[in-house]
């Protein structure tokens, strides 16, 4: 346990409901009484435990820390700050967290190939594909070179939204505007059923792009 926690007298977790059930109390039961104290006074009590809370030392460890999670502080203390809204604050840094992650897992797509005898190219792709990692994946593809067979391998990939649909179309769409026969291989079950459900170019309708 902290020692702010220690310097108050708590003990253990029970503080923490004890101290909720209090406020509680003091708020349904003796709300008429509560709200008979000056505000100023309430103001000095809100600084005094403001102050005797906040971990002083994360300030010292700014310098050390990812800039990510420096960014998500500042962040989250500059919104309620100037907002005066707590809520709104978490909100601002649980999306700022979100984003950063989604940037993070993004960058573990990777793409290896490989060219057997017969001339038939493998992908093989591996990591998450969503709206965050589809230009890695975009960018991954020769779309100059000539062979005749393309095979993308997905085994060790999960594919997760719309976006991700859309970028395996485009990358089959362009590969078989080069001449080559595309097809998609390992997908993952759940990953199979929503290439089946949104994917359109296996449609009848379906065109090759031509052009890089």
């Amino acid at each position: 346990m902290s020692q702010n926690h220690h310097s108050c007298g708590a003990r253990g977790r029970l503080s923490t409901l004890c101290a909720g059930v209090f406020l509680l109390f003091f708020i349904v039961v003796l709300g008429d009484w509560v709200a008979r104290i000056p505000t100023g006074a309430l103001i000095a009590v809100m600084f005094t435990v403001a102050l005797s809370t906040f971990d002083w030392s994360s300030i010292r460890r700014l310098r050390v820390m990812p800039l990510t999670e420096t960014i998500v502080m500042v962040a989250t203390v500059a919104t309620v700050v100037f907002t005066h809204d707590l809520s709104l604050g978490g909100l601002v840094g649980m999306l700022l967290s979100a984003i950063f992650f989604a940037r993070s897992v993004g960058k573990l797509v990777s793409i290896d190939k490989s060219i057997y005898l017969d001339g038939r190219r493998v992908y093989v792709v591996r990591g998450e594909l969503f709206f965050i990692s589809v230009e890695q994946f975009l960018e991954s593809f020769d779309y100059r070179e000539s062979v005749s067979q393309i095979e993308i391998d997905l085994t060790d990939a999960r594919v997760w939204d719309a976006s991700a649909v859309a970028a395996v179309d485009r990358v089959v769409l362009k590969l078989r505007g080069t001449g080559a026969a595309v097809h998609l291989s390992g997908l993952h079950l759940a990953s199979k059923a929503l290439v089946g459900r949104l994917a359109l170019h296996d449609r009848p309708d379906a065109k090759p792009t031509v052009g890089h």
